[in-house]
């Protein structure tokens, strides 16, 4: 994958130093599935019986995506191309956005789809945009184009080492829309590229298969996530039967938008920013970064979990979430300039439970009556207990002047707004009863990856 966007189109096959395997027979496609590592280390079985990303359409905003593989055949929605205004099929021997596609929504194909290579959410749709980011305004119309036609997450591959504002602006609009943006950090092992280092975007790096960071991964304080990043095998080339192995933060990036397409589809009711509060608060290090400080240049908050993302109780959280907020909607303005805002409860962090099933919100509001009952009954001991002692020094002090109680001071409450407030990272914050880092996890055997 490039990042200058003057060689965008050379993909991850030079720099990533991408293999194209040649048309194969079925029997050779079975091996092909079987290098997808990234599967197995995720547990893939295991989260598909909870979400395969069914009813969600992830934009991906890249080189165009050949429609016509037969592991993507159905799954593909033709979009638009920024480039030549024509068709959104790739130019001959640009595989780059079909293997981002394949990533996140291949279907394999043969009996029970079992050949081929399988994307991390195989039911989810891939809303085809042909851009390579060359005007001056970058991916932002792109952007733009992608959320107003139905996508709810929005996977850039690419970018370039500029701030573009107005690609900034499109980010912020994508998030105001309830949008997630995911994009590639880069592969220099340098600063974070953009359109990833916007506030508002999910800035990703990427790891090798011990859960450790690659190299040539880019890093800074903008970074966010880590994933899957070295030989990927993917689907690709104008042959159906073409697969590749590539490695960079391109494919890093495709898995995240796959593992954010999972969860819309399981809490189609979470803002963008708390679906990435999911992903941050299950995600994990290796064992050799254990104690890390959170959110590191490298890791961010850790690699993702799909599978912990979807099953562990995780509180919804902020609005935002741990993504950095763009200006505009700090000022409670939209990224377009309109000064309107679609979501009521973008200026506060959202209270409802977003996400629980009806008994786990009944169980809620049972805790919720016990608690205001525990509130109103001390409320009340603690009422007894000031007029006992008004009493008790206006009849010390009866007879002098002023008789007063003596200025008893008033109990101590949960401070301005009479709601606990979060800190700088509130997705950090820790349960009762426990101590230390919550993304450490237990030491892992080598090429291991923690799930549970």
């Amino acid at each position: 994958m490039a990042f200058t966007r003057t060689l965008r189109s050379v993909g991850g096959v030079v720099l990533a130093g991408a293999l194209i395997f040649a048309a194969a027979p079925a029997a050779s496609a079975d091996q092909t599935r079987e290098d997808q590592w990234p599967l197995e280390a995720f547990d893939a079985a295991s989260i598909w019986k909870v979400s395969k990303g069914k009813g969600v359409t992830v934009a991906v905003i890249d080189s165009g995506v050949n429609a016509g593989h037969v592991d993507l055949k159905g799954n593909v929605i033709e979009g638009k191309d920024f480039i030549d205004g024509g068709s959104t099929a790739p130019d001959p021997g640009d595989d780059h956005g079909t293997a981002m596609a394949s990533i996140i929504a291949a279907h394999g194909h043969g009996a029970g789809g079992a050949d081929g290579v399988m994307g991390l959410a195989p039911e989810a749709k891939i809303l085809d945009i042909r851009d390579d980011g060359h005007r001056d305004s970058g991916f932002a119309e792109s952007i733009r184009y992608a959320v107003d036609h139905g996508a709810s997450v929005i996977n850039v591959s690419s970018g370039g080492a500029a701030k573009v504002e107005a690609e900034a602006d499109a980010v912020a609009y994508a998030l105001k829309k309830n949008v997630v943006v995911v994009a590639a950090s880069g592969n220099e092992g340098s600063e974070v590229s953009y359109p990833a280092g916007h506030p508002g975007a999910i800035a990703v790096g990427g790891v090798k298969n011990n859960g450790e960071i690659w190299e040539k991964s880019n890093f800074g304080s903008a970074l966010l996530l880590s994933a899957p990043g070295t030989f990927i095998v993917s689907a690709g080339g104008k042959n159906n039967a073409a697969y590749r192995s590539g490695t960079g933060t391109s494919d890093s990036s495709a898995f995240v938008s796959a593992a954010a397409a999972l969860l819309r589809a399981k809490f189609p009711d979470l803002s963008a920013g708390q679906i990435v509060n999911r992903l941050t608060r299950s995600a994990g290090l290796p064992a050799s970064e254990k104690g890390l400080s959170l959110p590191d240049e490298h890791y961010g908050y850790g690699y993702i979990q799909p599978l912990a993302a979807l099953t562990r109780d995780i509180p919804a959280g902020p609005t935002y979430g741990p993504l950095k907020v763009p200006e505009s909607l700090q000022a409670g303005q939209s990224g377009d300039g309109t000064g309107a805002t679609d979501n009521p409860s973008a200026s506060a962090p959202d209270t409802t439970g977003g996400g629980m099933s009806d008994d786990e919100q009944a169980a809620a509001d049972r805790k919720q009556v016990i608690a205001l009952s525990v509130i109103g009954l001390v409320g009340l001991l603690v009422l007894a207990l000031v007029v006992f002692l008004i009493v008790k020094l206006a009849r010390r002090n009866k007879g002098n002047n002023g008789g007063g109680p003596g200025g008893p001071g008033t109990p101590a409450g949960w401070g301005g707004s009479g709601q606990p407030q979060y800190g700088r990272t509130p997705h950090q914050q820790q349960h009762p009863g426990q101590g230390g880092n919550p993304y450490q996890q237990q030491p892992q055997g080598p090429g291991q990856w923690s799930n549970q």
